[in-house]
């Protein structure tokens, strides 16, 4: 890092490091993958005990019901660990929203469940990038913003889902809640690149499952009684593919069903992903999906259902946007830091964030890499450095004067 400005000093002095880093060595420490409510319980105590450190009241939010396919076709309840939610200033004028996730892809019984110090300034372990990291990054920016004269203009929504990973479908009712009305968000994933560069515009996902119901019959016997499942999933899929356009991807993923050999299946999942890279691209892709499934319904003679949808809407970048980024630029020059900024096909919790009409930087977290490995690492440095950055674009913005 090179010089800091004056100016910047104060809100980077109050930071301490070693009460990040020692946070973020006891979160990773517990496993908090999407599907572990007993890790994810543990983890949302540990941050409600944290982040009670701040004004406001923390609360722990039940998860909205959420249902999926098995494989039998059947819809099931799929269970989420709590959100958690801190409102501060909840008055004030001018508001901004806060958010970052406790869960990561590692689940359970996953081997990667240690950390290890690799050399002095990184760490490799589990979350310890995406994003516990960036959760300590979140609560020290804050604890340093309480500090300074800004603050007290100003109030701000925090929320910690627990299920980012998988989609936020538990959430996200809860995210658009919390965006409305906001300034600015911030969002804590980790930067796109290990030298501290931000996602910029973003792509959108939607995941599916169609659902085929044939007749079964004997594969020797009578086979002409029969409505073959399967086949009519594959030709859902080859159709998916075909139908596909440049501004729409799709990843026809996986089939379940079948039985015996000497069995007509009754029965298949399609299971697959889109990628909208602009808002209006899904919904001309799912008038596309509801033809197909008509034409497979009649060539087949098959029943065929829809489940799922789009989670997480293209973010592009506009001119109120696009004055964020140039906030967080200006703010990384006057910490020695010089941030950049890149177009993305990943998604997070900033793709719905903006499609509220909020303007969002959403990889303010630590410089790290290898993000949903088992070389995942976290660049210790960085935990300081980013939380000075975040305090310093919160005081910027808190006037309202450039945003």
């Amino acid at each position: 890092m090179t010089k800091i400005d004056p100016a910047a000093a104060p809100l980077f002095e109050m930071i301490d490091h070693s009460a990040m880093l020692q946070q973020v060595e006891d979160w990773a420490a517990i496993n908090s993958g999407t599907a572990n409510l007993e890790g994810l319980a543990a983890m949302a105590d540990r941050l409600a005990n944290a982040f009670s450190a701040l004004p406001g009241e923390v609360e722990l939010v039940e998860p909205a019901e959420v249902t999926a396919i098995d494989a039998d076709g059947k819809e099931f309840a799929k269970q989420h660990g709590k959100h958690l939610v801190l409102r501060v200033r909840p008055d004030a004028e001018r508001r901004f929203v806060l958010t970052g996730h406790m869960d990561t892809v590692f689940p359970a019984d996953h081997p990667f469940q240690s950390l290890t110090r690799t050399d002095e300034d990184i760490i490799n372990g589990p979350g310890t990038a995406d994003m516990k990291g960036g959760l300590a990054v979140m609560l020290h920016a804050l604890l340093a913003f309480e500090g300074s004269d800004a603050a007290a203009k100003v109030g701000y929504d925090v929320l910690v889902n627990s299920d980012e990973e998988t989609g936020s479908l538990s959430s996200r009712s809860l995210i658009e809640t919390l965006a409305q009305g906001k300034a600015a968000a911030l969002t804590y994933e980790p930067s796109a690149l290990p030298d501290g560069t931000l996602a910029h515009a973003r792509g959108g996902t939607g995941n599916y499952s169609l659902i085929v119901r044939g007749r079964s019959a004997h594969a020797g016997r009578n086979p002409q009684d029969g409505r073959n499942a399967l086949v009519a999933a594959a030709a859902l899929a080859v159709g998916l593919k075909e139908a596909q356009t440049q501004d729409c991807p799709v990843n026809p993923a996986k089939i379940d069903g079948g039985a015996a050999n000497n069995v007509v299946p009754d029965i298949a999942v399609l299971r697959f992903n889109i990628r909208p890279r602009e808002p209006s691209a899904g919904e001309r892709f799912e008038a596309q999906l509801q033809e197909l499934m008509g034409r497979v319904r009649q060539a087949h003679d098959v029943g065929v259902e829809l489940h799922g949808g789009v989670t997480r809407p293209p973010k592009p970048v506009d001119g109120r946007a696009q004055k964020l980024f140039d906030i967080v630029h200006d703010c990384g020059r006057m910490l020695g830091q010089d941030i950049g900024w890149q177009a993305t096909g990943g998604v997070c919790d900033g793709n719905n964030i903006a499609s509220c009409g909020v303007p969002v930087v959403d990889t303010m977290g630590v410089r790290g890499g290898k993000i949903h490995s088992s070389d995942e690492f976290m660049i210790v440095s960085s935990l300081r450095e980013r939380a000075a950055l975040s305090a310093l674009v919160l005081r910027e913005i808190a006037s309202g004067d450039r945003l």
